[in-house]
């Protein structure tokens, strides 16, 4: 079986199998607690700010948080529902109401399971580094522009989705604002902010819902509340059930499933970096990869939405002493204790105070110093940052990322065609002689043209090939290409090796090839581009190829048939 292997092990069989103290136990508890009580605010935020009920936040942090720990890879993880997915569920559950986003969820996780199988893990850390920043700040500026209405107070019947109709949206009606929600708001930002200056170890976040949930109800301020928008929070276990599937969907939530799968993929991995970096560990990335894929098979059966490893709980975790898959299970249920002694009480909470929350949330995963230094790079990297943060922000995720992926991907084939060399030599007396022999100080013949490439010989490059060995003045009757530089070469590479042969032979001449390494030969070999252009025109050095030139040159000229 595959998933006998140790790169699927969880690290949770592996903390067991090392031993694991009563000590460890109580340490980890502590960590647990902690990360519950800082999620309990969180997983209703991004619940509410994805469209979908208070609760359903709460089952996928339980559910979801529980799976991740149980079959992750990481030792740290925490896992729930994020900011990242705050935006594309909200699209999915406008679009195809809850149980399209159910499916959608379900579908993902399936695909991330086959992820897995393929050993997909370490593929998806190679996600350019500038998408991943600019989908993240767009997806933050998304979600504090979602809470200004509930921060102000607006009273906006209709919220339009669009990101300009929706400032547009509240321009119009500012002059709704209600100063209690505001001063809500603000205070409940001031709370998150500065209280880890009191005390570090109680959330942060709990205290400003706690503190301002009392004063709306204590003072009696006419603001939103949970229970005004939404009803009772239920206090009870989540239930499993069947989904009911709309089959004529299916076509159309292929795509968001596969971007909830990218996005979790490469949220979780970049949480599992991130935590190796605090306990300087090392997670398994496939097995990360397929807990991730059970966590949101499950989910939806339960009633809730994707999830993901979330970095600033596992951060959380680790801070507070969490160090084996046991603290992220205790977190999970001290979630479902929370939920049912106090989910009764979830109802009371204000709106202002969850935009408060959020917005918070927004700021710290916006990475703005990341995107002001990001800026000052390359060309190529900023237009691919500004190119996925826009679209992001004013398009749609998915496209985004697409765009941003192949526009990153064409402009670094661009960079390696522009570092990749073809130089003919015309003197090989003045040329670096690293691979010549003594012999090789002999005169190569008029007839011989010498070239060499320099860098990995692509489809960028291919076409640089093929047009300077073309336009070399003359015709010589033979071309030596040097390749001893030539580290990787693809399926275009080798057409253009092809090609170049077969122009040379139909006017009697020749190709030879020296210095190949071990990826060039192989593919040379599996391509059957060996066989077209002659065995015997291989060489492995230089010089052998040079004295094959010379007698092939001294055939011609006594009339010899080559």
């Amino acid at each position: 079986m595959r998933f006998l292997t140790p790169e699927f092990e969880p690290k949770l069989v592996t903390t067991i199998r090392e031993g694991y103290s009563a000590q460890g136990f109580v340490r980890d508890a502590l960590a647990g607690v902690v990360v519950g009580i800082v999620a309990f605010p969180l997983a209703i935020a991004f619940a509410i700010a994805s469209g979908v009920r208070p609760e359903q936040g709460l089952y996928t942090a339980i559910i979801a948080g529980f799976a991740i720990s149980l079959f992750g890879g990481s030792r740290v993880q925490i896992g729930g529902p994020t900011g990242a997915f705050v935006v594309l569920i909200a699209a999915v559950v406008g679009e195809f109401g809850y149980q399209g986003l159910a499916v959608a969820t379900l579908m993902a996780g399936c695909f991330l399971v086959i992820m897995a199988i393929a050993r997909l893990g370490d593929v998806i850390r190679f996600m350019p580094y500038p998408v991943i920043v600019g989908f993240t700040s767009g997806i933050a500026v998304i979600i504090a522009t979602a809470e200004i209405g509930d921060a102000l107070g607006l009273e906006i019947a209709d919220l339009p989705s669009d990101f300009l109709a929706k400032l547009t949206a509240y321009a119009d009606n500012i002059h709704t604002v209600n100063p209690a929600a505001a001063g809500i708001f603000v205070g409940t930002v001031a709370i998150i902010q500065l209280w880890p200056r009191i005390a570090s170890r109680v959330p942060g976040p709990m205290v400003a819902l706690v503190a301002t949930t009392a004063i709306v109800h204590v003072f009696g301020l006419n603001v939103d509340t949970i229970h005004s928008r939404f009803g009772d929070v239920p206090s009870s276990f989540p239930s499993f059930r069947l989904l009911e599937v709309d089959w004529s969907q299916i076509p159309d939530l292929v795509s968001p499933a596969i971007t909830i799968a990218l996005l979790a993929a490469i949220e979780s991995l970049l949480s599992a970096v991130v935590a190796d970096g605090l306990i300087g560990g090392r997670h398994r990335s496939n097995a990360e990869l397929l807990a991730q894929g059970i966590a949101n098979v499950a989910s939806p059966l339960f009633g809730g939405i994707p999830a993901t490893g979330a970095i600033a709980r596992t951060a959380t975790n680790v801070r507070n002493g969490g160090r084996t898959p046991i603290a992220g299970i205790v977190h999970s249920a001290t979630l479902l204790c929370i939920l049912v002694v106090a989910g009764k009480w979830a109802s009371l909470i204000p709106m202002a105070t969850m935009a408060g929350i959020l917005v918070v949330v927004a700021y710290n995963m916006s990475e703005w110093h990341v995107f002001l230094r990001l800026l000052r790079g390359p060309r190529s990297d900023v237009l691919v940052l500004l190119a996925t943060f826009f679209l992001t922000v004013v398009i749609d995720l998915t496209v985004a990322i697409q765009v941003g992926v192949v526009l990153a991907s064409l402009l670094f084939m661009r960079r390696m065609a522009e570092v990749t060399e073809v130089k003919p030599i015309r003197d090989i007396v003045d040329y670096d002689k690293v691979d010549l022999v003594e012999t090789d100080t002999l005169d190569v013949p008029d007839e011989v043209e010498i070239f060499e490439i320099n860098g990995s010989f692509c489809f960028g490059a291919a076409s640089k090939f093929t047009e300077t060995l073309l336009a070399s003045p003359g015709a010589p009757l033979v071309v030596i290409l040097r390749m001893r530089h030539v580290l990787a070469i693809d399926a275009t590479g080798l057409h253009a090796l092809e090609e170049v042969a077969d122009r040379l032979k139909r006017r009697g001449a020749h190709l030879l090839l020296s210095g190949l390494h071990a990826q060039p030969l192989i593919a040379l070999e599996r391509s059957g581009t060996i066989a077209r252009i002659g065995e015997d025109r291989l060489f492995a050095n230089f010089a052998d190829a040079a004295s094959y030139a010379r007698r092939l040159v001294e055939d011609k000229r006594s009339g010899v048939r080559t």
